[in-house]
C-alpha cells in the first residue's frame, strides 16, 4: 500500500500514514485513528490535505522544514 503524507490545517503538523488509494482522509480525526495517535486539542473535524511529495521533498531532515517551505 502506498504511503501518503497529510498536513493538517489547524496545528500545521504533518503525518505519515499507509492506505489505500481509495480511502478518504479527510479530517483530523480520520489521520488520528489511521496514525494511530491522538487527538489532542486540535479540534477532531480540522481539514487535512494529502501533500504531493517526492524527490527533494522527502530528503528534508524533519516536517518542520518541510511546513517551513509549503505556501501559506
Amino acid at each position: 500500500m502506498p504511503t501518503y503524507d497529510y498536513q493538517c490545517e489547524a496545528n500545521g503538523q504533518i503525518i505519515e500514514v499507509i492506505h489505500s488509494m481509495s480511502e478518504p482522509i479527510k479530517t483530523w480525526a480520520d489521520l488520528c485513528e489511521k496514525a494511530g495517535i491522538e487527538i489532542g486539542d486540535t479540534p477532531a473535524d480540522a481539514i487535512v490535505t494529502r501533500l504531493v511529495t517526492g524527490g527533494s521533498v522527502n530528503s528534508l531532515s524533519s516536517p518542520i522544514e518541510l511546513t517551513s517551505i509549503l505556501p501559506k
